[in-house]
């Protein structure tokens, strides 16, 4: 489903403000993977390690060099991309991800909206679906973002992802800001959605024993490349 040749990517940072001397940081140094479709697969690493900024150029998000092909078809680098439309993302932080202000069901909604899909009845099916379908209860439509847990808020998050039917769900570290328990019940719900759904999910974590549970092959990376290459995982 994804394959990445010779990703590199770099930022360009300035050392004292505006007028400081411009610096180019290499972030990603020529990483190199395949992921299957249908598996779920873990990248892991320490913070820094360039893990999230390879999440943004499998979306199209920044500009890179090397090669992404996703489904077959080679994608373009981020200023030329107009992302990945197969592609969604769940973040870390599930408060920061929604408008406080909306209800869940608008939140749901306006992916649908934005791509002009169905009529307001066939949204509206489509959100009491998709609340299901993440193990929410349909009547939190209603309820605003500030009103749910932070479990319930990471499913509302997960579930807006899935609403435009992707193939690939990238979770960047969708289980640390949550408590254990609310953790836990995440990392089940990636795994019903896989089986039922046939996503591919690329789960990026620092927390090895989360990965391990969740997933069928783990990457390992430091410094901008890959230190340990892709594992099978015995689960």
């Amino acid at each position: 489903m994804i394959v990445i040749n010779g990703l590199s990517a770099s930022y360009v940072s300035r050392s004292f403000g505006f007028l400081g001397k411009r610096e180019i940081r290499p972030v990603l140094k020529g990483v190199s993977l395949e992921i299957a479709g249908g598996e779920i697969f873990g990248l892991a690493g320490e913070s820094g390690c360039g893990k999230s900024t390879l999440a943004r150029c499998i979306l199209g998000l920044i500009d890179y060099e090397g090669e992404i092909v996703i489904d077959g078809v080679r994608q373009e680098s981020g200023r030329h991309s107009h992302g990945c439309a197969q592609a969604q993302m769940v973040f870390q932080d599930p408060g920061a991800s929604l408008n406080p202000a909306k209800k869940i069901g608008w939140l749901l909604e306006e992916p649908l909206v934005i791509h002009r899909l169905g009529d307001r009845e066939q949204r509206s099916r489509r959100i009491d679906e998709m609340l299901e379908r993440v193990g929410l209860d349909p009547v939190l439509r209603g309820r605003r973002a500030s009103e749910l847990s932070g479990g319930q808020k990471q499913r509302v998050c997960i579930g807006r992802a899935l609403m435009l039917n992707p193939k690939i769900l990238i979770a960047d570290e969708a289980t640390s800001s949550l408590d254990v328990s609310a953790g836990a019940q995440i990392l089940n719900l990636f795994r019903e959605l896989r089986d039922s759904l046939g996503l591919t999910i690329l789960f990026i974590s620092h927390n090895m024993d989360a990965a391990e549970y969740l997933c069928d092959r783990i990457a390992v990376m430091k410094a901008g490349g890959l230190a340990v290459r892709p594992l099978q995982i015995g689960n």
